[in-house]
């Protein structure tokens, strides 16, 4: 690792093989803390290579458990956290309201980092139990048409990282990774990235995998679409920049889109939400990144129809009760 430290130190990057191997060698418990530390700090102070991170991701996939859920064309949702709005869980929410909309999701996710509340945090607190048995996650999204795949026990090689980050307290580029390393490989994926700077690595990376994918970017700094303003989105075949308007919906503020300040109140606020209780720039946030997610696997459908099929399923209590099927087969 002192070597590798040098040659980082003195500007250099690294290819997407030398990327992988140390990640590899992280992930088998070569190094101490410290130079675990020493390495991400890198990161923390340059832009990291589309190399590099195509490098990481490909050592995290090779040491990860894997999941065979091709059968059903699903959907992940997520985003890289890291921007530190303390947003509500809007991702989480958009999983069931695709899965009620009849879209096959597999969520994946973990606990919070650089914010209070991930996803693995509130699925938790509802009852969801973690496993990564292929059984129980392929008849959840058979049943329900929502599985959650709870990152640790899918990358048993992120455990070393793991104190590490936590001490750091900051986005690292764990946080970009995380989107990338879904364990099933979805055949779709709706991303959302905390700068534009990220957005443009994720697309250099993602556009070699023939996936279908669509990015966002809102351009206030929120990893999603915040309807605070406008956001780019780019996929594998358009660029676009969006506003709330394009979606019917008056702009919010950001102390609209609170997450609350620890898991027992983003819980009660997931919970309004997906029992349409929630406030109007709640319910429209969720919405429009709903519309996200449908226009991710249609490409060719009009933003106000996604938004329609995503308001039927929240509205019409279809999320609900996907959430429900999910839960109750704990």
């Amino acid at each position: 690792m002192k070597e590798l430290l040098e040659h980082l130190y003195q500007g250099a990057t690294l290819t997407p093989e030398e990327a992988q191997d140390i990640l590899m060698r992280i992930g088998r418990n070569e190094f101490s803390e410290i130079e675990i530390s020493s390495f991400l700090t890198v990161y923390l102070m340059r832009e990291i290579t589309p190399g590099e991170l195509t490098g990481f991701r490909n050592a995290l996939m090779k040491l990860s458990v894997r999941v065979d859920l091709s059968d059903f064309e699903t959907i992940d949702v997520c985003g890289t956290g890291g921007d530190g709005k303390n947003t509500f869980n809007i991702s989480t929410l958009v999983a069931f309201v695709l899965a009620g909309a009849g879209i096959r999701v597999a969520k994946h996710g973990n606990y919070g980092v650089s914010s209070p509340v991930g996803s693995s945090n509130l699925f938790e607190q509802v009852g969801y139990q973690f496993t990564n048995d292929p059984r129980k996650l392929r008849h959840e999204v058979e049943e329900a048409g929502i599985t959650f795949m709870h990152a640790p026990l899918f990358h048993p090689a992120m455990k070393y990282v793991a104190p590490v980050r936590r001490t750091l307290k900051t986005k690292t580029f764990f946080n970009m990774l995380g989107p990338m390393i879904n364990p099933s490989s979805p055949k779709y994926q709706l991303v959302g990235v905390y700068s534009t700077g990220v957005q443009e690595l994720y697309h250099d990376v993602y556009r070699e995998t023939g996936n279908h994918y669509l990015i966002i970017h809102a351009l206030d700094g929120y990893d999603e679409i915040s309807l605070t303003g406008k956001a780019r989105v780019v996929s594998n075949t358009t660029e676009e920049t969006i506003e709330p308007s394009t979606f019917g919906f008056d702009p919010v503020f950001q102390h609209d889109l609170f997450g609350g300040n620890d898991v027992s109140e983003a819980t009660a606020i997931f919970m309004d939400v997906l029992n349409n209780r929630g406030t109007q720039q709640q319910k429209n946030t969720v919405l429009a990144n709903s519309a996200a997610g449908i226009r991710c696997i249609y490409p060719d459908m009009q933003w106000a129809d996604c938004v329609e099929i995503a308001r039927e399923s929240l509205e019409g209590g279809k999320a609900l009760k996907s959430f429900h099927k999910l839960i109750a087969m704990q």
